[in-house]
């Protein structure tokens, strides 16, 4: 795999990357798949199948409480998303440089768009393809009930998880591994496995329907050099399927 810029960017030593990467992933996803590898087994073990997980959960019965800690999570992933880009800017890897420069209309927007497509429909398949197998457990993208605040705190969780995800997963991984000198094919595989870890608590066929997208938004941004659009396409899966579901559980069984 080649792009447009494919020079390596100035080597801060191995031995600091390697320890950069250790202690980013440590406090971020690379946590948060081990979490989901235990969860994944705890399901088996109890019968994959008969298994829900709550992905916006109810965090408290006073209702601003819970508003207010269902807010902390997007400020976590905030923060994760600009420890990554403050790590890159102190070793010469600015925001433009990773493909967070200034907004452009057409290809960031229209072309996350078309990214969330292309990714959007393919998932949900093997999201049904691994519930009616029983490979798969019971997604359920929240638990926040009928609350005034329900819809803009899982829009805010949405992108909030495009930005964490594709700065620290895409951006920051990829680019580290490369000046490590893994190849842009490896660096990215390496990425999209990560991905899939981290998603395996949702059963197997979320962990590969991950491992795909993580393949099709490392490729995108590689030839790009844009981390907008896979921003944008991340945000938007998960807000429709927040929102969706927040909206539609009541009418359609399959979503339950």
């Amino acid at each position: 795999m080649t792009g447009p810029t494919d020079d390596l960017l100035p080597d801060p030593g191995k031995r600091t990357l390697r320890l950069e990467i250790a202690v980013v992933l440590a406090v971020t996803f690379g946590l948060s798949a081990y979490t989901a590898i235990v969860s994944l087994v705890e399901a088996v073990l109890l019968g994959l199948s008969g298994q829900k997980v709550a992905l916006n959960r109810k965090l408290s019965p006073i209702d601003l409480i819970n508003f207010a800690l269902n807010l902390a999570t997007v400020f976590q992933l905030v923060a994760w998303g600009l420890l990554a880009l403050y790590l890159l800017w102190r070793s010469g890897s600015g925001p433009a440089s990773v493909g967070l420069g200034r907004w452009r209309w057409r290809p960031d927007l229209l072309g996350g768009l078309g990214l969330a497509a292309l990714i959007g429909v393919p998932g949900l398949g093997l999201y049904l393809a691994g519930r009616a197998l029983g490979i798969g457990v019971a997604v359920v993208p929240s638990e926040l009930g009928d609350t005034w605040w329900r819809v803009p705190v899982l829009l805010a969780v949405a992108f909030a998880n495009g930005w964490a995800e594709e700065i620290v997963v895409v951006a920051f991984l990829v680019t580290r591994l490369r000046q490590l000198g893994m190849s842009p094919t490896k660096a990215v595989l390496v990425s999209s496995l990560l991905r899939g870890a981290y998603h395996l608590y949702q059963g197997f066929g979320a962990g590969v329907g991950n491992v795909v997208m993580g393949l099709v938004f490392g490729y995108a941004w590689w030839r790009t050099r844009r981390l907008w659009p896979l921003i944008v396409a991340h945000g938007l899966i998960d807000a429709v399927a927040y929102v969706g579901y927040a909206l539609l559980a009541g009418h359609l069984g399959w979503l339950r």
